[in-house]
């Protein structure tokens, strides 16, 4: 046995510094295990449950010291019953089990229990009486059957094993020693490394606060998942003590799990303080480095804005001379707004975190947050300030230069509509022309009117170009772009004088050319008037009348006709030497001028010999009607007054001469020939004569009656 004693004593030295995650293998084999009953005395009873085959004394003696470092001291005083399974083992084995429990627990044992099968061992007994050897060993060894055990052994505290009732579940157990176990391991080292923090963070100087907290700012384990998993287990715990086990079967906790509540109770109460603490170092810790942070972020972005922001802002003057340039001008901008752009996000960043510390309300830090806010503020507004005035300074160049290339490219159009002949086929054509000169001029008063107003107001924000500056002298920049801007709109200014005077010069061209064309249209619409007249007089003026008085008033009508026909005539004769006039001044050939004067002297020739030979017939139509209405009116009773029969010869002959006027076409000067009427029209009229005609013969024979009658008497 000594050198059994020298092994159980250095596995017993490596048990007690042992956990049962460490020898987890050896308990899940359940070699040995502490259930929870008690015996009379209420002593705990520790069950070795041995099993056909060979047990490993070294893993049961780990077994054993581990489970008896368990109960408390007041516990262990009130002795230990032990129940050695022996059924399915062999004698040997279980002797070497019972004198094991010498060497581990011998002053705790009280009464050990050896369980045997039925009619195995008898003979076996004889040759070793442990009763005999009581007092060497230092408690009672009895032998026993399972279902003698109730002898020393209520049944509610044994297990189902034995035929008790108690119920058991040892993965269970082991799985709740390992939580612990666990918690307590790790809320007690959480605990020292919280106490080290915050002991440190106690210290006086800040520095050294801080050099203490910077070497163990961090714990090894979280300590949420800590406390969780001591509140967990506690209430584990507490629901154990007072609930029955799976099945409803009446269950009284072990010692260990009593004795792990206030445990793990007061664990908790420890690290919710340390973690409060610590909480609040952290805190502080958070605040001083977020705002360290602040202030660094803050001066980097104040350095950028105010050095590499501003130089970039100070090389960029110009305007541009161009719409190309400016547009350059422009992207190069917006480069140094995108680089800008990174620092305002920035910016936006950290006043948002400024504001968020500020409502906080810590008063220690109230005063320095609101100056770096200030600071902040105050330089990233003026530089974006500045960014805006450069942004609209080129807009405005660019918007100048797309005005006064649009007023050069009217202008461009301008003379070159004015450097064109103007050949146009009417006069409507150059209405049109004219109109869309004019349009043309006046879009280009309102396109240096504009250019004007861009001008200047580019000129007054190039005049506030200074106020941002940053000292740089922009006299000599500013004065260049002045007299670019001053020179763009002089010369349009200019240009625009010009045309304006061609245009003066073409309008009064247009205007002379506009009449020139309504004299020879209304030349061509006198002509065309004097032949309606020719054509009127020829096809409806073809009555000779009835009588003396109606020839009378034909004739003063168609004295009145000649002389709408002489007004036509003579209008257009003057038409036509205002457009000889003309085209002198316009240095031009009339294109109808040429043919409209031969034709207005043709028609009026023509009008002239009809209108004459008119009047002939009319006259002789009067003298016609006169005389016959004179020889017709006289009376009979006068044979006197007809004493000269030449009347009706003459009457006659005037008659004739009439009738064959009638058959006869007028002839004009060219030899053409045209009739009055038609061959019906002159057959009537005709017709008329020759009733009348014949009247005045009746006339003549009734007077020479008379004459026949007096020399036979």
């Amino acid at each position: 046995f000594s050198s059994f004693k020298r092994i159980q004593k250095a596995v017993k030295s490596i048990c007690s510094r042992m956990e049962a995650s460490v020898i987890l293998p050896i308990l899940k084999k359940k070699l040995a295990f502490l259930s929870g009953g008690k015996d009379r005395r209420s002593g705990l009873i520790l069950t070795i449950p041995l099993c056909l085959e060979q047990t490993s004394m070294d893993e049961l003696s780990v077994t054993l010291d581990y489970l008896l470092s368990i109960p408390s001291e007041k516990c262990k005083a009130r002795g230990f019953t032990v129940i050695v399974d022996g059924r399915k083992s062999q004698w040997n084995v279980v002797k070497t089990v019972v004198l094991m429990l010498q060497n581990v627990v011998p002053a705790e044992v009280s009464l050990v229990c050896v369980v045997k099968p039925d009619e195995f061992w008898d003979k076996k007994v004889t040759h070793f009486c442990f009763w005999k050897e009581k007092d060497r060993l230092g408690f009672e060894v009895i032998l026993v059957s399972a279902n003698k055990l109730t002898r020393y052994i209520e049944p509610c505290q044994l297990t189902e094993d034995f035929g008790g009732t108690l119920t058991y579940d040892h993965m269970d157990w082991l799985n709740k020693r390992l939580v612990f176990e666990k918690f307590t391991k790790e809320s007690t080292s959480l605990l020292d490394e919280l106490a080290l923090i915050n002991n440190g963070s106690d210290k006086g100087t800040q520095q050294e606060r801080e050099r203490s907290i910077d070497l163990n700012f961090l714990p090894s384990v979280d300590p949420e998942t800590v406390l969780q998993t001591g509140h967990e287990l506690l209430s584990e715990l507490q629901q154990r003590r007072f609930n029955g086990s799976d099945g409803g079967v009446s269950w009284s906790p072990m010692d260990d799990e009593l004795l792990a509540q206030p445990q793990v109770m007061k664990l908790l109460d420890s690290l919710r303080e340390q973690y409060t603490r610590y909480q609040e170092v952290c805190r502080q810790r958070s605040k001083r480095t977020q705002l360290e942070e602040i202030q660094q972020k803050v001066m980097q972005v104040v350095n950028w804005l105010e050095g590499p922001g501003s130089e970039q802002l100070r090389t960029q003057w110009g305007i541009g001379d161009s719409i190309r340039a400016s547009q350059a001008l422009q992207q190069k901008h917006e480069e140094i707004e995108s680089q800008h752009s990174e620092w305002f996000a920035v910016y936006v960043e950290l006043n948002q975190q400024i504001a968020a510390l500020l409502n906080a309300g810590d008063e220690e830090d109230l005063v320095e947050l609101k100056a770096l806010q200030q600071q902040l503020s105050d330089v990233c507004y003026r530089q974006a300030s500045q960014l805006e005035f450069r942004q609209n300074l080129l807009q405005a160049a660019l918007e100048f230069h797309s005005v006064a290339q649009d007023l050069s490219q009217q202008l461009d159009g301008l003379l070159g509509m004015l450097c064109v002949d103007v050949a146009p086929a009417d006069g409507a054509s150059i209405q049109q022309t004219l109109k869309l000169l004019e349009e043309k001029l006046k879009s280009v008063d309102l396109g240096l009117q504009g250019l004007r107003e861009k001008g200047q107001s580019l000129l007054d924000q190039i005049s506030n170009q200074a106020s941002w500056a940053y000292g740089k002298d922009v006299t000599i920049e500013n004065k260049e772009n002045v007299d670019h801007i001053q020179g763009v709109m002089e010369d349009m200014q200019l240009r625009k004088q010009r045309c304006e005077d061609m245009v003066d010069v073409r309008r009064l061209k247009m205007l002379q050319m506009v009449q020139l064309f309504k004299c020879e249209e209304d030349a061509a619409q006198a002509v065309e008037w004097l032949s309606e007249l020719l054509d009127a007089l020829l096809k409806t003026h073809i009555r000779l009348g009835d009588d003396a008085q109606e020839t009378k008033v034909l004739l003063e009508k168609h004295r009145k006709f000649v002389d709408v026909a002489q007004s036509t005539y003579d209008y257009g004769r003057q038409l036509l030497q205002a457009t000889v006039v003309l085209c002198q001044s316009l240095r031009c050939t009339s294109r109808s001028s040429g043919d409209t004067l031969p034709r207005l002297n043709r028609v009026w020739k023509q009008f002239t010999v009809t209108s004459e030979e008119r009047v002939h017939r009319l006259e002789t139509a009067v003298a016609f009607h006169s005389t016959a209405e004179k020889i017709l009116q006289e009376c009979p009773d006068q044979p006197e007054a007809f004493n000269e029969m030449d009347q009706f010869d003459e009457i006659e002959a005037v008659g004739k001469s009439l009738l064959d006027r009638l058959t006869v076409p007028v002839v004009y000067p060219d030899g053409s020939e045209q009739y009055f009427g038609s061959p019906s029209d002159m057959a009537s009229a005709a017709e008329h004569i020759r009733e009348k005609m014949k009247l005045v013969s009746l006339k003549k024979q009734q007077l020479r009656q008379p004459e026949a009658t007096t020399p036979e008497s």
